[in-house]
């Protein structure tokens, strides 16, 4: 998959809203994903015959730091969140526009 195409357009600031809410959520779907195999490395490792304490402390040292970057992803994710919020609240009831662009004062 590559990346999208992103072109100059005349998208409304609610559809701008809801873009960057998706883009919140697709990587929240994707950090999922990793995450996850992350869990399914563990599994067979822990279940592989002969592991050694070694190899388990190796994995674990990976594990963690895979958890610890998504936690900081998980951080920054929260802070656009809270950055949309911030937009929608001070450009849309401050200036009094509805999601179609138009006045409702």
């Amino acid at each position: 998959m590559g990346m999208p195409v992103i072109t100059p357009g005349d998208r409304t600031g609610e559809q701008a809203i809801t873009d960057l809410i998706e883009s919140i959520a697709m990587q929240e779907r994707a950090l999922s994903h990793i995450l996850n195999a992350e869990s399914e490395k563990m599994q067979t490792v822990i279940n592989m015959e002969g592991v050694t304490a070694q190899q388990l402390l190796q994995l674990n040292r990976s594990v963690e730091q895979m958890v610890n970057t998504a936690t900081r992803l998980e951080t920054i994710l929260q802070t656009k969140l809270e950055l949309v919020d911030m937009i929608d609240a001070t450009c849309f009831d401050e200036v009094g526009v509805n999601g179609n662009g138009n006045n409702i004062r």
